[in-house]
């Protein structure tokens, strides 16, 4: 009888703490928006020249929040299968990919360095994609969640090369 009454807390115990991990991704993806977020675009983003399909201003915000939070979900629900075969390498990918999406933002709004900007963004491109195919077998919905993210980076890209371009 005690070891019946055992289970459930431990079942909840493990619930709590496969929530509290799932939540720990979704935290790490917002830390590496707000690190990124300490260089603001500011007058000297304004200044620049850009491509007439440069988005408003105003469209960064929620798509950066709503990608972040994709983001943090897929690597959650990667983490909750963690025994799974190459799940470990997987979040590794993951880890690296918001490194890189973090210094972009150093290195073109924070130190204005658009060249080497392009150069690390489309290293981030790559890495969003790996990271996207190395998600897939161990959840597809965590894969699939990558897809916008992939997408507007590479949408990015071409933005961060055409503001190159135009801003010799």
């Amino acid at each position: 009888m005690a070891s019946t009454i055992a289970r459930p807390r431990e079942r909840r115990f493990g619930k709590a703490t496969e929530a509290l991990g799932f939540l720990a991704w979704i935290g790490l993806s917002f830390a590496a928006a707000a690190i990124g977020g300490l260089a603001r675009p500011g007058a000297w983003y304004a200044a620049l020249e850009k491509p007439a399909w440069t988005p408003p201003d105003a469209v960064f915000p929620p798509v950066w929040t709503t990608l972040y939070l994709l983001m943090g979900v897929a690597a959650g629900l990667v983490w909750l299968r963690r025994h799974a075969a190459g799940a470990y390498p997987a979040l590794a990918l993951f880890a690296l990919q918001l490194a890189l999406n973090a210094l972009w933002s150093w290195l073109f709004f924070g130190w204005h360095l658009v060249g080497w900007a392009l150069i690390e963004i489309a290293v981030l491109l790559v890495a969003i994609l790996a990271m996207l195919r190395a998600f897939l077998p161990v959840s597809r919905v965590a894969g699939w969640l990558l897809a916008p993210y992939a997408a507007w980076v590479a949408y990015a890209t071409t933005l961060n090369a055409a503001i190159w371009w135009l801003n010799p």
